[in-house]
């Protein structure tokens, strides 16, 4: 079942998740060009990730990363985030999801034009991808059906 996006360019209400093989892709954020302008963006409001917008030294990052609950869940059913390898050197566990940004360009009414960013996060195998998808279900917003 295909997921409706939002009919209006100003529409930032949650939507939601696409399903994919061993995981879910969520739409997070908009960006909007308007001529030679800077790019706009508008969050869309969701409650898996942590809001992209964090200013560093170097300007504005958008990077992804899970809200600090499910950080806590993720760690206590996968473990932490980062191993040891055999050496000693750091290592991402493998157990934890992939994230990675994914655009797609959208043509609105009037020819505007925007590039929807949505998050795939796919997980290690189906267990994991059950276990998480029953427990944050309701933040997926995924319908009965399809969950």
């Amino acid at each position: 079942m295909t997921i409706p996006l939002p009919q209006q360019v100003t529409a930032i209400h949650a939507v939601p998740a696409r399903l994919l093989n061993c995981g879910f892709r969520l739409l997070i954020l908009r960006e909007l060009r308007i001529g030679n302008d800077p790019s706009n963006f508008a969050w869309i409001e969701q409650n898996l990730f942590r809001k992209p917008q964090r200013l560093n030294r170097h300007g504005l990052s958008f990077a992804t990363a899970f809200l600090p609950e499910i950080v806590s869940w993720l760690s206590e059913t996968s473990g932490r985030p980062t191993l040891h390898s055999s050496t000693g050197a750091p290592c991402r566990n493998a157990r934890w999801p992939v994230l990675a940004w994914r655009g797609e360009d959208r043509v609105w009414t009037r020819d505007v034009k925007t590039i929807e960013w949505f998050v795939d996060a796919v997980f290690y195998d189906d267990a994991s991808w059950s276990a998480f998808r029953q427990r944050w279900r309701d933040r997926l917003c995924l319908e009965k059906a399809q969950a």
